[in-house]
């Protein structure tokens, strides 16, 4: 059983014609291999997996799985859903498909208690053998995932060994590690993953690393070799894009400087997500620019 660790990329979802555009899919998996990033995440939130139908989100899977194959990167495949019989058939599918563990949400919407989350998390890491990781983004799913269950579902799992921490707060970072020392933690949260890692966790999943999968990647090798000076200077210098990259909902300015940069052949969304304003398009192209993005 392969355990997730280091540098990892929340994947956009690319389009053309309002359609899952699966070359384009294939291409950007091969440059984030070709640029040392060490797990690939599809369809998590920056995949816009909210708005693609049961079939393109198994698709996606599959492009990854299929396109990763035969490298050194692993594939963490996102199979969440506020259904739990949903969730459960994604995770089965996944595995089916090859991919070397699951990222699955807190169930969204419905706001569980932390009862059912346990509940949630327990049925869907019992229906598969490969590792589970917890994903809490309650500013996404309007529920936090308590302390206490996170301690108890490592605890009566078998494969639930990690969590990605999108809460935005290291002190949610340093309660989780004190209270479950053997918890593999990994940052969700651009802005600080230095931060994280340099307080234990065991690397990132990033949006940042769709357009600068190489820095990422570096990133995570000095904070986790224990270089906290140059990982701090590498973190401060990803700063400026990290926080452009929120001025509006995630993924809309992510694959704006992806077109900007020459990734991407169009820039489309799905429904309700739009393009970002004229002004917010400007500010990006302002920070792109300080930046070199390797193809």
């Amino acid at each position: 059983m392969i355990r997730p660790r280091g540098s990892m990329t929340a994947l956009i979802t690319p389009f053309r014609g309002g359609e899952l555009d699966e070359g384009k899919y294939a291409e950007l998996i091969e440059r984030q291999i070709r640029l040392g990033i060490d797990w690939i995440v599809p369809v998590g939130t920056t995949g816009e997996s909210a708005t693609l139908s049961h079939d393109e989100h198994r698709r996606c899977i599959e492009i990854a799985v299929l396109t990763a194959k035969n490298s050194a990167t692993k594939v963490l495949a996102g199979a969440g859903s506020n259904s739990t019989r949903e969730a459960m058939d994604l995770a089965k599918f996944a595995q089916e498909t090859g991919a070397d563990a699951i990222l699955s949400v807190v169930p969204y919407y419905n706001k569980p208690s932390q009862e059912g989350i346990y509940l949630h998390y327990k049925a869907i890491a019992n229906s598969v053998e490969i590792p589970l990781m917890l994903y809490n983004v309650p500013s996404r799913t309007g529920v936090d995932i308590h302390v206490d269950t996170v301690k108890r579902l490592k605890e009566r799992t078998k494969n639930i060994f990690s969590i990605k921490e999108a809460t935005g707060s290291i002190e949610r970072t340093v309660d989780l590690l004190h209270e479950i020392p053997e918890l593999d933690l990994f940052s969700g949260d651009d802005a600080i993953n230095a931060p994280i890692m340099l307080s234990g966790g065991k690397g990132i999943i990033s949006v940042t690393a769709n357009l600068l999968p190489n820095k990422l990647s570096e990133l995570v090798r000095l904070a986790l070799s224990g270089d906290v000076e140059r990982a701090s200077k590498l973190n401060s210098e990803l700063f400026e894009i990290n926080k452009a990259l929120f001025i509006e909902s995630n993924p809309i300015p992510i694959k704006a400087v992806m077109y900007m940069a020459g990734l991407l052949d169009s820039l489309e969304y799905r429904l309700p997500l739009t393009p970002p304003s004229f002004e917010n398009m400007k500010k990006l192209e302002r920070v792109l620019n300080k930046y070199e993005v390797l193809k």
